[in-house]
Formats: C-alpha cells, structure tokens, sequence
C-alpha cells in the first residue's frame, strides 16, 4: 500500500495485522483518485471509518486543505497517526463513532463513507449527512460499497450522480448542487 501521488507519494504505508481493517484496494483507489483528481486541491475532507487513513492521506499529499480523520477502532486510530508521521502530515485523527461526529461537525467539502460492508450503516451516515447538511455546495460523497448494496437516493439538492464498478466493488457518487 504506497501513497500514488503528490508531495508523500511512493511512500509506503503501514497494513493492519488482523482482518477488523479491510483496506480500499489499490486498482480501486487509483479509480477513486483518477474520478476525483480536480476536486481534492484545496479542499476540506472527511475520512469517515479511515480504516488506515490512506484515502485522506492520499488527498494531503495531493494538496488538500484539511483532512480530519474518524474511526471507532483503537488499532486504526494508531495505525493512521503512524501513517500521517511516515509521510510527514499532521491531521486530527479521532476514535469516534462516525454518526455522533457527523451530527457536530462542520461541512466538508469532500466525504468518504467506507463503513465495514455489513454493518447496515450506509443509509444512516447519508442520511445524516443530508439531515446536518455536511456539504458545501459543489461538495462531493464517495461511497465504496459491495455492487449488491443498495444505497439511498438522497433529496435536493443532493443526488446521487454516477456509480463505477470494480469487480464485486462499488463506488457511488453523491454531489450537492450549487445553490443560486
């Protein structure tokens, strides 16, 4: 697992031991960063079940704003703030569950919602965030999910604008529309 591009890029990251982190492959992340390489640059992020933080690390290294990381396990907690130290970026990183903190926090202007597969918790963290209203206008969801998910449609100005497949993998994207 290596950070693709920018200013960490072609470090490698650490792996989790066990099985309770299931990484974002590699074909599937160059995927998400080649759908989003235009929307990262400046820009305030949310990497939401981080996992081993390497979504949000990849968006520092392609120079976003901020990038806070969430996650309800001890061991990803360590093992994201021992990936940000190897590639020299500081960020907040909170062991937290993901529905308490999105009903505190401030908008982003990119989400990344990768729960564990069948935890049931995709509708209620879009849910959520459409409820709180988490996304500045023009602000982008990316959801991975198993191709036989099924995920909400979320009402205006929020809408799900494209889906990709990779193998048994989904990826959805939700946007919000500009307001006038």
């Amino acid at each position: 697992m290596r950070v693709i591009t920018g200013s960490a890029r072609g470090r490698r990251l650490k792996e989790p031991g066990g099985l309770d982190i299931r990484p974002t492959t590699d074909n599937v992340k160059e995927s998400v960063f080649n759908i989003l390489q235009f929307d990262i640059e400046g820009r305030r992020v949310l990497d939401l079940f981080a996992g081993t933080g390497q979504l949000g690390i990849e968006c520092l290294s392609r120079g976003a704003r901020e990038v806070v990381f969430i996650d309800r396990s001890r061991e990803a907690v360590k093992l994201i703030r021992e990936n940000l130290r190897l590639c020299g970026f500081s960020a907040p990183v909170l062991q937290q569950d993901a529905l308490d903190y999105l009903r505190a926090c401030a908008p982003f202007d990119l989400i990344f919602v990768d729960p564990p597969y069948d935890a049931g918790l995709y509708a209620p963290v879009l849910e959520t965030i459409y409820s709180v209203d988490l996304l500045s206008d023009g602000g982008i969801i990316l959801c991975e999910s198993r191709c036989e998910t099924a995920l909400p449609e979320l009402p205006a100005p929020y809408r799900r604008r494209r889906e990709y497949r990779y193998g048994r993998i989904r990826l959805s994207l939700y946007s919000k529309e500009c307001r006038p």
